[in-house]
């Protein structure tokens, strides 16, 4: 028996080897930061080091129980203050990841009696390989239970193989795997789930805060509401809702629309600053309104109309998503169309709700979605005292 014990752990540590080299390029070195290196995150372990990995193994290997070296959580549940959590966030320099991040981690810590020095936070510096090493290393530390931002949505497939082999249940935030994916983890019995906001919902409350303006967008009365679109990642889900819905949710308030541009943002604020500067250049008083797939490119946006001299709400509308404080204060001074409210809050404590259940052997459905919520002038006040 101890042999097939050791033989599993073995098993394991190859498989995710294997997701290492096979979930995307870019730098293979080891785990990020981890939060307590970062003057933007909250405090928290490093990932174990592969000197900790013996002696998790070997641990494992005296008493038995192979599960322990994958952080294996039995159906009778752990105390809290003893539970271990590998978190691991696509990029740290996001902006609402870092409020969403720092959220998570202080109702772990302030409400759910988690334990500090047993939470690691990593930046996964948008680079899947380097993700890929950070998950690799929370397994072989012995975390009970993983809360992933993936870089690459595509890659929970393995992810999620790689973790259930060695048996730790996985929430997946921010960014969801497809349909097919949640679907086999329901089928399968795999410990995976997903948290996060429908985008759909989001793009369509965009397209509906240029609806209800006075013109329904159509500033120079010709008839059409010419935009420009500025996306974040064309591969991520978001992204592809967002900039499909809010100009459905405007041709089904009756609204003809024209696309004088469509172009990757990365939400980067820079980049959306860029992209409106170029845009503006080429098209003019053509265009009538800037949709942004978020709040950064927004912000950025916003600084190229004010330096072309155009003025948000009179000659031209703007509309992001998030409700970044800097976006809804800009809807208060009445220099932001509207923004959606993307409920971090609601999010991140769900993220941990459901990771409790998880290390309780309970029952978790493997979609849960939370509401936005439209911002504009009428309510952005109240939004801003919730979110400042």
């Amino acid at each position: 028996m101890k042999l097939k014990k050791i033989l599993a752990v073995l098993m394991c540590a190859t498989m995710v080897a294997a997701t290492a080299t096979g979930c995307g390029g870019g730098s293979s070195s080891a785990a990020g930061s981890s939060a307590a290196g970062s003057s933007a995150a909250p405090a928290a372990s490093e990932a174990g080091s592969a000197s900790a990995a013996s002696e998790t193994a070997a641990a494992s290997e005296a008493s038995g129980t192979a599960s322990e070296v994958a952080g294996a959580v039995s159906a009778a549940g752990v105390d809290l203050k003893d539970a271990k959590v590998g978190i691991s966030i696509y990029q740290f320099s996001d902006n609402f990841m870092t409020l969403y991040r720092t959220e998570l981690v202080r109702y772990m810590v302030d409400e759910l009696g988690f334990s500090e020095e047993n939470i690691t936070v990593q930046d996964g510096k948008n680079d899947q390989a380097e993700q890929t090493n950070q998950i690799n290393n929370f397994i072989t530390s012995g975390v009970d239970v993983m809360i992933l931002n993936l870089v690459q949505s595509s890659s929970a497939p393995q992810v999620t193989d790689t973790c259930n082999a060695a048996g730790i249940p996985v929430v997946y935030i921010n960014r969801q795997p497809d349909e097919t994916e949640s679907d086999r983890w329901t089928k399968d019995g795999i410990k995976a789930t997903y948290i996060g906001a429908d985008a759909r919902q989001s793009g369509t409350f965009q397209g509906e805060e240029i609806a209800e303006t006075p013109n329904k967008g159509d500033i120079n009365g010709d008839g059409k509401v010419s935009y420009i679109m500025i996306q974040g990642d064309p591969e991520n889900i978001d992204a592809q809702y967002r900039t499909e819905y809010s100009i459905k949710a405007l041709q089904d308030a009756g609204m003809e629309t024209e696309e004088l541009l469509l172009q990757r943002g990365d939400w980067d604020q820079a980049k959306g600053q860029q992209i409106t500067q170029d845009a503006l250049t080429q098209f003019g008083d053509q265009v009538e309104v800037v949709f942004c797939n978020n709040d950064a490119m927004a912000l950025g946006a916003l600084q190229a109309i004010q330096a072309g001299g155009r003025v948000v709400g009179e000659d031209i509308y703007l509309v992001g998503v998030d409700a970044l404080t800097d976006a809804v204060q800009n809807i208060v001074d009445g220099k932001f169309t509207g923004t959606v409210f993307n409920d971090y809050f609601g999010q991140a404590q769900g993220a941990a709700d459901l990771a409790v259940k998880f290390l309780n052997g309970e029952e978790v459905d493997a979609i849960n979605m939370v509401d936005y919520v439209k911002v504009t002038a009428d309510n952005a006040a109240e939004i801003l005292e919730k979110i400042k």
